[in-house]
């Protein structure tokens, strides 16, 4: 059975000229940010007309959360990321639901008073 998520971070951020030390970065904290005890699932989407680009991390607990945050490599990104970021956003959430079209392979669906089954909506 898949644990399901109670938080879950969003990382939103305009993307100026990517190069291969951002790739390199980006990868080593999403490579560690997945053997963090608590890390779930990740997703991510690209607009290409906005160069708007988001990365969403699905977390059991906070503390999890947290060891991404305190990260060598993530200050070193924090540090970098006028190099090679606009603007950006981050939001921190509590899940509290998933609903929506179960085929998508979103299977991270929590249990809650609102939902006890922890099945999707139709």
């Amino acid at each position: 059975m898949t644990e399901k998520p109670r938080y879950s971070s969003t990382f939103i951020f305009e993307t100026k000229q990517l190069d291969d030390e951002f790739h390199r970065i980006d990868g080593e904290i999403a490579e560690r940010a997945r053997r963090i005890p608590g890390f779930l699932r990740e997703e991510a989407w690209h607009n290409e007309e906005t160069g708007l680009h988001a990365e969403v991390y699905y977390w059991s607990n906070l503390e999890a959360l947290r060891e991404l945050v305190g990260m060598d490599t993530h200050g070193l990104a924090k540090r970098r990321h006028g190099e090679w970021l606009g603007e950006y956003r981050v939001v921190i959430s509590e899940v509290q639901s998933v609903y929506g079209n179960p085929t998508l392979g979103l299977d991270h669906v929590p249990t809650d008073e609102a939902n006890p089954t922890g099945k999707t909506k139709e």
